[in-house]
This record gives C-alpha cells, sequence and structure tokens, in this order.
C-alpha cells in the first residue's frame, strides 16, 4: 500500500470519526437538556465537540497538501 492510499484512508477515518463525535456531542447535549447523561467519560458535550474539530483541521490539512501536491503535478 502506498503512501497515497494510506492517507487517503486515514483522511477519510480521521472525517468519519469526526462526524460520529460530532453526532455523539449533539445527542449528549439533548440528553444532558432533560438531566441524563449518554457517556460518563464525557459528561460536557463540548469536550466532545472540541474533539470533531481536531479531527476536522487534521483533515482539511490532509486535503489542502493533496491538493497542493496536484497543483504541482500538473505545472
Amino acid at each position: 500500500m502506498g503512501l497515497d492510499k494510506m492517507v487517503a484512508l486515514a483522511s477519510r477515518l480521521f472525517f468519519l470519526g469526526a462526524f460520529l463525535l460530532l453526532g455523539f456531542a449533539l445527542l449528549e447535549k439533548v440528553a444532558n437538556t432533560s438531566g441524563y447523561t449518554i457517556m460518563e467519560l464525557y459528561r460536557r458535550s463540548d469536550r466532545m465537540l472540541e474533539g470533531a474539530v481536531v479531527l476536522l483541521v487534521f483533515v482539511i490539512a490532509i486535503q489542502l497538501r493533496e491538493i497542493r501536491d496536484q497543483l504541482k503535478r500538473r505545472s
């Protein structure tokens, strides 16, 4: 497996993970408004939201790197 395929796979996994964390954060926020919690580890949904943002920043960085490499190849 080449480096390009591994980077693309990592990007997809981070993207999926970010949206899963976003979904859990929204679900936890709804549960917290009614006085319940879903995950004991993250009682505050904003911590999960921070994790999702961190993963999305990595995805954006990887995508920008791929775009830059493709533009260099065309030139």
